[in-house]
């Protein structure tokens, strides 16, 4: 049901982006103007506000440090923001606007994988790349109809299978899990992909699903379902979803005496999930991500520290992911030599063993990023490495 209305809103878009389009001619960038501009299709307000903002600060970070030393292409960057709101409907609008009448060279894409494959035609039809920080479901840069790669679609994100790899085999071996149930956000590819690949592998390891459940976005009362997973007894509860219906499903998980370890995906790295649950009911809860501020490594230390002087807090992942996103981009620029989107998209697929903040990055075949995972595990609410995963 909720891909259906992803179909609409991608045909609405696109009804008014072939206009757009017809006008404007398809992609070419802004070869006359006398900045580059880079778009940011981002989730600035609705439920997945944070992911958002951290993003836009992280993108804003490298393109001021870039601008410091020149610019590029001998000019200076601006960075064009579009509020898809944190629905799919408006990122396929927000695309839309970014590419025909921002006429940037290329788009940070949304955070969440269902607004970027909205959002994903338009980006053909307009031969602008996209790159998303952290989308992972795979459908985001391989079409599932063709099984062809989308030649306009990136990510400097692992994908699913591998993140929902890493968590079942956390659970199974890091944990000694046996018994596993799994609450999923049935409105969102992200979580149904993780749940999916989490199940496939933590059966591999010789576990067992011992409940299937499913909520919906912006849903508040998880009491019901969570009773039902309390009697089948789990030693580990898969969660995949984003923060803030994670927060509330763990604060009354642990009202109900559901006291087992809890785990999910990247989707729960925000400030407010501790504020949503509270530090107490965090205990014994860990999520993949894709870097941790406390690595030692002197990417993530110059990173963290330039971050901190900038905004006056730590960055998250959404933050790191997205200045490697934008870096990416203007490395992609850099070597295409023009303001070309065909040959910028060409050079950004060569991408190889880029050293990124959030790890070194080659992207494959697909476009997705292979790159490390860490662990992190919450104590008393605040985020701790645990340990870290090669792909």
């Amino acid at each position: 049901m909720f891909l259906g209305k992803v179909k609409k809103a991608v045909c609405a878009a696109l009804t008014a982006s072939v206009l757009a389009l017809a006008v404007a001619g398809c992609g070419g960038g802004a070869s006359n103007s006398d900045t580059i501009r880079i778009g940011a299709n981002l989730e600035m307000t609705g439920t997945n506000a944070t992911f958002g903002q951290s993003a836009t600060n992280g993108a804003k970070l490298a393109i001021k440090e870039v601008n410091a030393k020149g610019g590029l292409l001998g000019k200076q960057i601006s960075l064009v923001v579009a509020d898809n709101k944190s629905e799919a409907a408006e990122a396929a609008n927000a695309m839309q606007k970014l590419i025909t009448q921002d006429r940037v060279l290329a788009v940070i894409a949304p955070i969440a994988s269902s607004s970027v494959i909205a959002g994903a035609q338009v980006n053909m039809d307009g031969k602008v790349l996209a790159i998303s920080p952290t989308a992972s479901n795979p459908k985001v840069t391989v079409d599932p109809e063709t099984g062809k790669t989308r030649d306009y679609l990136f990510r400097a994100a692992f994908i699913d299978p591998f993140q929902g790899s890493v968590m079942a085999n956390f659970a199974a071996k890091s944990l000694n899990g046996k018994n596993a149930a799994l609450y999923i956000d049935n409105s969102s590819d992200y979580a149904k992909g993780l749940g999916q690949f989490f199940e496939e592998t933590f059966i591999k390891n010789g576990g067992k699903i011992v409940s299937k459940e499913a909520y919906l976005a912006k849903d508040t009362d998880f009491k019901a379902t969570l009773t039902k997973i309390k009697a089948a007894n789990p030693d580990i509860l898969f969660v995949p979803g984003y923060y803030q219906e994670v927060g509330m499903i763990i604060k009354q998980a642990r009202e109900l005496g559901i006291n087992c370890a809890v785990l999910g995906g990247d989707g729960w790295d925000s400030a407010k999930l501790p504020e949503i649950a509270g530090n107490e009911a965090l205990n014994n809860t860990y999520f993949a991500s894709h870097y941790s501020p406390e690595d030692n490594s002197p990417a993530i230390r110059t990173f963290v520290d330039s971050y901190k002087a900038e905004y006056g807090q730590v960055p998250d992942s959404f933050a790191a992911l997205s200045y490697d996103a934008t870096m990416m981009i203007i490395e992609a620029i850099k070597r295409a030599g023009s303001e070309d989107t065909v040959k910028i998209k060409d050079e950004l697929a060569k991408t190889k063993e880029y050293q990124a903040v959030s790890g070194i990055i080659t992207l494959n075949e697909t476009h997705d990023a292979v790159k490390s995972a860490v662990v992190i595990e919450f104590k008393d609410g605040k985020q701790t490495f645990k340990e870290k995963v090669n792909p």
